[in-house]
């Protein structure tokens, strides 16, 4: 035989065998593990008072869907443009009758119930749909901070309306506790409104797809 077809061979064999065996490694191999979920926390069980002087815990809003918001009455930024985010949830969710909203008053200190309620007025809030919370400052923090992981704490150097850096987040809880997602509580204060429209018109889905399970 040709010493040049010996060789055509010889390229042929090895070919097919790296061809072979690169198949059955593709057919055989194990599939790569796939990427955990990510399971996001159940809230830790609160009991405080809401503004009509009522006892309101977690427990109580076991089989709701519920959206969390931290805010304080005497807040001259931010609080009030998320409080009209809230109502305009409340307003265009109206239709889900087993939604709640829960804010927390971030300054108890000063926010009696009387004070939860002028503010709650001041937004129409539905006194059984929209509930306004108040307790102590160290456990209200400590929930936010550790429960819902946003941030509320109080400013040293505070000026009055300002006195406390805290998060303007929405954070929606399903049925069973258990924290689902975040959403922009308010608009940007200039520019393009576009992220936080898409926001909340996720939130209004992610209610509506929860309230029916």
């Amino acid at each position: 035989m040709p010493k040049y077809k010996l060789i055509l061979i010889l390229v042929l064999t090895i070919a097919a065998s790296v061809g072979g065996a690169l198949l059955a490694r593709a057919l055989f191999r194990k599939p790569p593990p796939s990427v955990p979920e990510v399971v996001l926390p159940t809230v830790p069980a609160f009991s405080f008072t809401e503004r009509n002087g009522a006892t309101i815990a977690n427990e109580n809003l076991k089989g709701k869907v519920w959206i969390a918001s931290f805010v304080f009455t005497r807040c001259s930024g931010t609080c009030p443009q998320v409080a009209a985010t809230l109502a305009r949830l409340q307003s265009e969710l109206a239709d889900v009758p087993d939604l709640r909203l829960v804010t927390f008053t971030i300054d108890p200190d000063r926010d009696t119930p009387d004070d939860l309620k002028k503010y709650a007025e001041r937004f129409r809030a539905d006194p059984e749909r929209w509930l306004f919370l108040t307790g102590s400052e160290k456990d209200i923090h400590a929930l936010a901070n550790d429960g819902f992981h946003v941030l509320a704490k109080k400013r040293p150097d505070g000026k009055p309306g300002d006195e406390f850096d805290h998060s303007t987040m929405l954070v929606l809880v399903n049925k069973s506790g258990r924290i689902v997602d975040y959403y922009d509580g308010m608009p940007p204060l200039d520019g393009p409104r576009d992220q936080y429209e898409a926001s909340v018109k996720r939130l209004l889905a992610d209610v509506r797809k929860l309230a029916k399970d």
